[in-house]
């Protein structure tokens, strides 16, 4: 990690005291008890925060060092990284003088960040964000860079973080998974010239297939008539279960790319070679058969994955959708941060980060002992689950943080200590009998 142990040990502490989902009335830094106080352990984190060797790549090389051998027993062909974009709303942060627009509105509201997730291939499980670009009125914060660069377009942004982080050679090829944000034609040819491998949602696009230009829907009509839709599993949608039906044709995409930049007025229209890409298209149906969703995919992954296996890819893209809600509504609360700097809100989003990596990993776990540790860790939550689902990642972030709470304390009082100060503290305790 740093070169300072100093350095390594506050990263370690301010890691531990993001174990814990926040509430938005005390988003702080919190504090494990231990012998020093919370005053003295925020202060620490606060330091940290501000410290000029803390700088964004550093802290991205802890978590992709941390996840590289993960990469290799967790992934079977390919490493998902999914990329995404989230904006983050500070309106009545005042403090905060490097907020930028996110909206119509007049006034600087937040930030705005893309993040990159590496996601397993085999079972659609989170590995570890390993790329942050944080958008700020003094530029970009990147782990690309120790100081701020200009702002891009947000799909002009991405190409660089996408070679970045093929340039760390992971040893599984990057297949790079993006929403509808990035249904671009320009910006395939790009990708597909550059050697990257992507899984894109397309909108109803006109592509060339067989020879004739026409749009996705009418394409999926004529495989629908040619009972080309095969069922390929059931999925969750919306909190139901729901099935995928998946079909695929070989497409071109053949028109001009159009260049987009909003506030410039550059609309030009650009020529490319044709483009040959894989069209998927995923129908989402519940048990009635009637349509809930259609994802049409577009991507350039070699013809020996099936579509079937596309479809799933793309499926799992929700974890980073997840990641958001962890930090911010179901867990951290990031929102509430009272960082005053873009640049330290970055460098806590990234600690906040390597304490998800830490329940990610024992959410995937095969150990032996694993199902009993993440039922400790929801019953010191104190959360109840739903029927039938054995523990939720908000709950286990709580409970580590009671964990590690637990263990520090035990450092300090024996067990009978602990008995006897608890029947001082509670008149009515009595010690439960054991559990068999």
């Amino acid at each position: 990690m740093f070169g300072d142990r100093r350095l390594n040990d506050c990263l370690d502490r301010l890691a531990g005291s993001h174990l814990q989902a926040s509430q938005a009335l005390a988003s702080g830094i919190h504090a494990v008890p231990d012998a020093s106080s919370s005053f003295a352990s925020t202060m620490a984190g606060y330091r940290f925060l501000r410290n000029a060797r803390v700088t964004l790549p550093a802290l991205a090389r802890v978590l992709i060092e941390e996840v590289r051998p993960e990469v290799e027993t967790a992934c079977d062909q390919y490493a998902l990284l999914v990329h995404d974009w989230s904006q983050l709303m500070y309106p009545n942060h005042q403090r905060k003088k490097d907020r930028v627009m996110l909206s119509s509105k007049h006034e600087p509201e937040g930030y705005e960040i893309l993040a990159g997730l590496l996601v397993s291939d085999r079972d659609g499980l989170p590995l570890a964000p390993v790329s942050l670009e944080l958008r700020a009125s003094d530029g970009v914060h990147s782990t690309r860079s120790a100081k701020p660069h200009p702002a891009e377009s947000p799909l002009d942004a991405l190409q660089p973080v996408m070679e970045h982080l093929e340039r760390e050679k992971f040893a599984r090829p990057l297949v790079h998974v993006i929403d509808a944000e990035a249904d671009s034609v320009g910006h395939y040819r790009d990708w597909s010239r550059a050697g990257l491998l992507f899984l894109v949602r397309a909108d109803d696009r006109i592509v060339t297939c067989e020879g004739q230009e026409q749009r996705c829907s009418a394409i999926q009509q004529r495989l629908r008539e040619q009972r080309a839709f095969h069922h390929t599993r059931v999925i969750r949608y919306r909190g139901k279960k729901a099935e995928q039906w998946v079909a695929e044709v070989p497409v071109q995409l053949t028109r001009a790319a159009q260049r987009n930049r909003p506030g410039v007025g550059d609309r030009s229209r650009i020529p490319g070679s044709p483009l040959s890409l894989r069209l998927v298209i995923v129908e989402v149906r519940d048990a009635e058969n009637n349509v809930l969703a259609t994802w049409y995919l577009l991507s350039n992954v070699p013809a020996e994955v099936e579509a079937a296996r596309i479809a799933l890819w793309y499926y799992w893209r929700w974890s980073i959708e997840s990641f958001f809600k962890l930090l911010k509504t179901a867990g951290m609360n990031l929102e509430s941060w009272q960082q005053t700097t873009a640049a330290a809100i970055a460098r806590r989003l990234l600690v906040a980060g390597m304490a998800c990596v830490t329940v990610w990993r024992l959410a995937r776990s095969t150990h032996p002992q694993a199902d009993r540790a993440r039922r400790l860790l929801v019953r010191l939550s104190g959360r109840q689950m739903k029927r039938g689902r054995p523990f939720t990642l908000p709950a286990m972030l709580a409970g580590m943080w009671t964990l590690l709470a637990m263990l520090e304390t035990l450092e300090h009082y024996s067990l009978d200590e602990i008995k006897q100060l608890a029947e001082l503290c509670l008149p009515n305790y009595s010690t439960p009998p054991p559990e068999r």
